[in-house]
């Protein structure tokens, strides 16, 4: 059978061996359900020797539902939620945060996908009016939607200014791993200062599952307490959860031999392979067919090319159009490498993409 190969999506990945392995291991005999089996104990084991001792770690399903897991425990029914435009929580969950949840999203625009501590003045106003839904939340997004990462300086720094507003920092990290792997630091280190984080485990070898982890050791005692039911009141609570927690804990405890835990090794490969990809492409971007959008800083690359261009790439590969590009005739595309994803395979769609662009050159 012949292998697939697709840009469209880390999500469109297989599922790596070291994580198989794990589920095997996990499915033998019978255990305890619903989280008090020996696999979630081993889980929870890896969260404190991750993110700290105070850490606390709630597998669940999926992104969106690690999202409002997260955000329903930091805001009251009255709160507001403040994010970027590009948010996943605000265009890609389908309105789930304000129907599940009953959250509302305070939406900042941004280029880059990333937020500065002064754009939190435009809702800090509404402190206190009861007109106004509460900017009770920041919720931050690393790497953002546009596969640009923020430094750890403007990181806590946008922080700060909202802890110092009062508010709560949920940091959405389904690609939390990409971040880390880009910036050279430990997982404690990419989400020191959150309060909350979505820690992703889909896009980055997983078969299925993300965790709610508390961070802030003051939420320790009440969100101990609380999120057990936020998480089944959200449908976020597996029966045969060790099989979830297997996979989070091999993310985060495997090694295969090699002194780097699994979710670091995966995600600086898929971060190489976007590096290569937009190398590659250069010959295109310098004659002025193709232009990139945003900075390549983790595993995924935009680019606006003619749109014919882009009909010619689909011949052979999938990926998304991210937006209209400047005029009719152009569009803006997204290109994401994955764990699996290789050199001959970005090699083959770089030249596909070179050979579509010089015949509109």
């Amino acid at each position: 059978m012949s292998r697939p190969i697709h840009f469209a999506s880390d999500n469109y990945a297989a599922v790596h061996p070291e994580v198989m392995e794990a589920i095997a291991e996990a499915n033998v005999g019978h255990d305890v359900a619903y989280g008090a089996d020996s696999a979630t104990a081993a889980f929870d084991a890896a969260i404190a020797a991750t993110f700290g001792d105070d850490a606390l770690g709630f597998p669940v399903f999926n992104g969106t539902g690690a999202n409002i897991v997260s955000l329903m425990a930091l805001s009251p029914r009255w709160g507001g939620v403040v994010a970027s435009e590009h948010a996943h929580i605000n265009v890609d969950e389908n309105g789930a945060p304000e129907r599940v949840g009953g959250l509302k999203i305070l939406a900042l625009p941004s280029v880059d996908g990333r937020l500065r501590p002064e754009q939190l003045a435009r809702y800090a106003g509404d402190l206190g009016d009861e007109h106004r839904a509460q900017p009770v939340v920041l919720s931050v997004t690393q790497s953002t939607e546009l596969g640009t990462v923020y430094s750890l300086e403007d990181l806590r720094e946008l922080m700060h200014a909202a802890h110092a507003l009062g508010m709560r920092v949920h940091l959405d990290g389904a690609r939390i791993a990409n971040a880390a792997a880009a910036l050279g630091v430990s997982l404690a280190e990419a989400v020191a200062g959150a309060d909350v984080l979505s820690f992703g485990g889909t896009k980055n070898g997983a078969m299925l599952g993300e965790a709610v982890v508390v961070l802030a050791e003051d939420l320790r005692a009440p969100l101990a307490h609380d999120l057990p039911y936020l998480r089944k009141q959200t449908m976020q609570l597996g029966s045969k959860m060790r099989f979830v927690s297997a996979q989070l804990t091999a993310l985060l405890t495997s090694t295969g031999g090699s002194g780097e835990p699994l979710w670091h090794r995966n995600a600086s490969h898929a971060n190489a392979m976007a590096a290569r990809l937009r190398t590659a492409l250069q010959p295109a971007a310098a004659s002025g067919v193709l232009s990139f959008t945003q900075a390549t800083e983790s595993n995924a690359v935009f680019a606006v090319l003619p749109r014919r261009a882009a009909a010619a790439v689909r011949a052979r590969f999938r990926f998304y159009d991210w937006q209209a590009g400047p005029d009719a005739d152009s569009v803006e595309v997204r290109w994401m490498c994955a764990w699996d994803t290789r050199e001959e395979d970005v090699d083959g769609f770089a030249a596909t993409v070179l050979a579509a662009c010089e015949e509109l050159a």
